[in-house]
Parts: C-alpha cells; sequence; structure tokens
C-alpha cells in the first residue's frame, strides 16, 4: 500500500512552512489540497504559497482552473490520486480542505453531478433554519449528525442532489476503507493566539491587495463562494460597509477554523501537532520522529 504523508491544518497555523520543510527534508512533491488555491487570480484571499515561499519544492495542483469554472471534489479526487498513482515516490498532501483529504485517501464513490452555485440565489430568501427545515422535509432520512442548520453551503449541495437525482446526498458513499497507508498531521495552537493571528493574516491580505483582487472578479462576473472573497459582494453593492466585511472574513475564517480541527478530529485517524512560533523547528523536528518511525 502506498504512502502519503498528510499536513492540514487552519489557516495562519504555518502549514505551507512546515510543509515545505519536511518536503525538503524527505525529497516530496506536494500536492494542494486547497479547494481556493486550485484556481487562477485567487492569490491574496487564498495565501497561496508564493514561488519564493515554494522554495523550490514541486507542486501539483494550484492554479490549474480559471477563476469562475467548477471543479469537486470528485475532479481533486481524481487529480490526486493519478499523480499518487503514477508515482513510487511518497506523496505531500497539504491544504485545509477536509472533505478533498478524505476523498483521496479512503474508498469514496461520488454519484452526484457538479455543484451548482445558482442555488443560493434560488433559496435566498431563506434563512438557515427554513433552508434545513426544508431538507429535512424532502428527505426525513438526513444524517443530522452530518449536516448543521448554520453549515448553509452543505445544506444547499444536499437539496441539489436531492433534485438532481431524487437521492440522498449520502449516495456519495464514504467506506472505511483506506486506500493508502497515511499519516495526517494536523497543526494546531493555542485558540486564542490563532485567532490573532487569523485576525493579523486577514489585515495583511488587505493591505496586500485583496479588495482589488475582489473587485477584478466581480467586475468579470465572478463571484468565489469562498471565504475572504464571498463577503465582499454586499461591500460592492453598498449594502455593508469595509469595515464590517473584513469583520465578517475574521469571523469566518475563525468558525472555519474550529470546523476543521473538529472534522479532523472525527473523520480520520490524525496526530495532532501544536505549533511552536518561538521554536518552528522544534515542531518540525517532533514531527519528523514520528513520521521516521510511520515510515518504517
Amino acid at each position: 500500500m502506498k504512502k502519503v504523508l498528510v499536513v492540514v491544518g487552519p489557516t495562519a497555523v504555518g502549514k505551507t512552512k512546515i510543509s515545505i520543510e519536511l518536503a525538503k527534508h524527505y525529497g516530496l512533491e506536494i500536492i494542494n489540497a486547497d479547494s481556493v488555491s486550485i484556481y487562477k487570480d485567487l492569490n491574496i484571499g487564498s495565501a497561496k504559497p508564493t514561488p519564493k515561499e515554494m522554495d523550490g519544492v514541486k507542486h501539483y495542483l494550484i492554479d490549474i482552473k480559471e477563476a469562475g469554472s467548477q471543479y469537486s471534489v470528485k475532479d481533486f479526487q481524481d487529480d490526486a490520486r493519478r499523480i499518487i498513482d503514477n508515482d513510487s515516490n511518497i506523496k505531500l498532501i497539504c491544504g485545509g480542505t477536509g472533505l478533498y483529504t478524505q476523498a483521496v485517501l479512503f474508498n469514496y464513490e461520488f454519484e452526484a453531478k457538479e455543484r451548482d452555485f445558482s442555488l443560493e440565489e434560488k433559496y435566498n430568501s431563506y434563512n438557515n433554519m427554513e433552508l434545513y427545515n426544508l431538507l429535512l422535509e424532502r428527505d426525513p432520512n438526513i444524517d443530522k449528525e452530518k449536516i448543521h442548520p448554520n453549515n448553509r453551503k452543505r445544506v444547499l449541495r444536499a437539496l441539489e442532489v436531492l433534485e438532481e437525482t431524487n437521492n440522498s446526498i449520502h449516495s456519495y458513499n464514504k467506506k472505511d476503507e483506506a486506500l493508502y497507508d497515511y499519516f495526517i498531521c494536523y497543526l494546531s495552537m493555542e485558540r486564542d493566539l490563532l485567532y490573532e493571528r487569523i485576525n493579523k493574516r486577514v489585515d495583511e491580505m488587505i493591505n496586500e491587495g485583496l479588495i482589488d483582487e475582489v473587485k477584478n472578479l466581480y467586475d468579470k462576473n465572478i463571484y468565489p463562494h469562498a471565504i475572504g472573497y464571498k463577503e465582499f459582494i454586499s461591500y460592492f453593492k453598498n449594502e455593508e460597509s469595509l469595515d464590517l466585511v473584513i469583520d465578517n472574513i475574521k469571523k469566518n475564517t475563525r468558525h472555519l477554523a474550529k470546523r476543521q480541527e473538529t472534522w479532523f478530529r472525527n473523520q480520520m485517524k490524525t496526530h495532532f501537532y501544536n505549533v511552536n512560533l518561538n521554536d518552528i523547528n522544534e515542531t518540525i523536528q517532533s514531527i519528523i520522529k514520528d513520521i521516521d518511525g510511520w515510515i518504517k
């Protein structure tokens, strides 16, 4: 069974630096598993690694799709597995999108079609609870533990699958069978410190030109459904102030960080590492010690 190393964690925790240092140490190539970095022209808001940050390490699945085009979890599953299976060397998956990682590592089968983003407009008049109740009415057997009322994107996806296939969203079948010998490193840190870093990261993105990046997409009628992008729509429509938009990006990013950790604690066998910002090399060496044991 082929080995796959995985480095995941919330934004601002140090994934890029640590994953690249691990890749250099073991001579690995990196497969991007961030669903936003897949797209061209979504650079600042995705915190996409720059060529300088990559430091000569080959990265796959970055800038492979035009902004505004569709790229499903199934597409990522196919592309990532092709890269892994066509090379005898260990590959390193790095990103924050848990479903992407899980779909690659496990025997995940997809029957649903690609996402239809027009559904957001169709159900725009529904608040989160009304939308959730509509889902329960149409699919009473839905797994409530997997779909939370406030996860609007997930609820919309479940409704879409019902409308397209007349089947539950659980027609995506996740079997417990792992297809690879995987080792997942989840990078974390004390919550208050992480939230402080997230807030600072958002401010830095604004200073680096995030508003112009999103405005250029908006002017082309491209509306990415990703944190750091979707919040600006109300600002460009003169419905909300810039300060409120920035606060919403920070809040949504913090909430995402919490959900990401919960996902990996509950979905897959994961090794958790607390990132020591005062001596990040100490964290890296701790990870390397465990990976060495796994590789052997």
